[in-house]
């Protein structure tokens, strides 16, 4: 068997399976434990090398050839797998409790598979087809049927779609570059081109007003599970071009550029999340500022002090984004709305998730103890060591997210003194709920947990890792 067809065509023929079976409870088991039979399966089987049990011998082969194209998937990919399908089980395992399994989890398997295939594709230049692929089949998950698509969808889908043109553009253009690598005008082009590819598709400020729309419209666990898919792929596919480039690596203007993109990233996005008064657009402004840590990461410099930093932050985004999103959809379908003035007084009828949502702010700010933690003291000890501007630039962003973390907590426990204390979480909502603040916990405390699965993802990349 071939690692692409197990990580790549498996998911998308569950996918689709699943979407011919009725009834939430069936798809949320089928799609989670899928995706926690391959996550177990990258962690304990290395690909491309036999593993004996017993008498049998197995050996998944790295690549496979599909019309002319090679999808290829090494051993050092086997780490990245791991957290993909590790975190995408937790995203389905919660889809019923948030009440969106019947669409999440059929395009949500195929959305991972897609992502993973635009990584594995050679050459490189085709991952931009899978990645518009994994948009269109996001429109439905975020629009359901007979539903009018809001201002987000549509501005996600249009600026998404026009990354596809610059990156492709740039991608033959770099082509010309490595040939004539003395022609300048030829390298700024090129450059030009995949900046505003990369724009796009990661909504580098300003061109990511469809966010917070979309966090407003859509439902929060869906948005949620692309603002957690979305951008952590795109940014492993960035990273390959970085390496595969020595020009691009090794560019003073890109790292400026960079860092200049993150900050403002962070400091919109912590600031603004400051003065809203809908929770979900706070999640997708904290959405924003994520991307933004990871970006000011990549400035870091050595490159392999740079990598680490990023890959520490995959676990922790994910766990946070998906413990958010699952309690703002307890709320969002017990009241109605996420908007401060019907949220008041929540914590008093649910206790559970108003906590699990108050924590799950924090870690995003970097709190002591909580999984954001360890990830912001890395990068802030990493810009601190090269320029205290950015180090303060990040503390500014913090600081707003800390304030918008602050108002929802008065928010939520602002309630008449005599009112009752209540619990009205399902059991189901109630497990995963604790589940996923003890998580928040265990890898703030002990982040050494996630090292085995950490060690070897700087080995996806020939030069940024040494």
């Amino acid at each position: 068997m071939s690692a692409p067809a197990l990580w790549i065509l498996l998911p998308l023929i569950v996918g689709g399976i699943t979407m011919l079976i009725p009834g939430e409870r069936s798809k949320t088991v089928i799609g989670g434990f899928t995706a926690l039979f391959l996550s177990g399966i990258a962690l304990a089987v290395p690909i491309d090398s036999a593993l004996l049990i017993g008498p049998l011998s197995i050996k998944i082969s790295p690549s496979v050839q599909i019309l002319g194209r090679n999808l290829v998937l090494g051993p050092p990919d086997g780490s990245l797998l791991v957290i993909l399908y590790g975190l995408a089980a937790l995203w389905f395992f919660c889809a019923e409790a948030a009440g969106v399994a019947h669409r999440l989890i059929p395009l949500g398997m195929a959305i991972i598979a897609l992502l993973v295939a635009s990584i594995a594709v050679e050459p490189f230049l085709f991952a931009a087809i899978f990645i518009e692929i994994a948009v269109l089949l996001a429109i439905p998950l975020l629009s359901p049927m007979g539903q009018v698509p809001g201002r987000g969808v549509v501005r996600f889908l249009i600026h998404q779609t026009l990354a596809m043109p610059f990156i492709l553009m740039a991608g033959w253009m770099l082509a010309g570059v490595e040939s004539s690598p003395g022609d300048l005008t030829l390298t700024i082009q090129s450059a030009t081109m995949l900046g505003m590819g990369f724009a796009f598709l990661l909504a580098v400020f300003p061109l990511y007003s469809w966010i917070p729309l979309l966090g407003e419209e859509a439902s929060p666990f869906a948005a949620g599970f692309l603002l957690w898919a979305l951008p952590t792929v795109t940014i492993i596919f960035g990273m390959g071009f970085l390496d595969r480039y020595a020009w691009l690596r090794s560019s003073p203007q890109l790292t400026n550029a960079l860092s200049l993109a993150g900050i403002l990233m962070v400091v919109t996005g912590g600031l603004w999340s400051a003065f809203q008064r809908h929770t979900g657009r706070i999640m997708a402004y904290a959405a924003i500022a994520e991307t933004g840590f990871v970006m000011m990461a990549l400035s870091v410099q050595p490159p392999s002090t740079s990598l680490e930093i990023i890959f520490l932050h995959l676990i922790p985004r994910g766990l946070g984004l998906a413990i958010w999103a699952l309690a703002l959809s307890v709320l969002k379908q017990n009241i109605g709305s996420l908007e401060y003035a019907d949220l008041q007084g929540s914590a008093r009828a649910y206790p559970l998730a108003s906590g699990a949502l108050v924590l799950a702010q924090l870690s995003s700010v970097g709190y002591p103890l909580l999984a954001g933690f360890p990830p912001r003291l890395a990068l802030w000890e990493g810009l601190a060591g090269g320029s205290l501007d950015l180090a303060f630039w990040l503390l500014v962003g913090l600081l707003g997210l800390l304030i918008s973390s602050i108002r929802t907590l008065s928010v939520l426990v602002r309630a008449p003194e005599k009112t009752p204390w209540a619990r009205n979480e399902t059991r189901i909502q109630t497990i995963l709920l604790g589940i996923g603040v003890g998580g928040l916990f265990l890898l703030g405390i002990f982040p050494q947990i996630m090292r085995p699965f950490l060690d070897d993802l700087p080995l996806m990349f020939s030069h940024l890792g040494q």
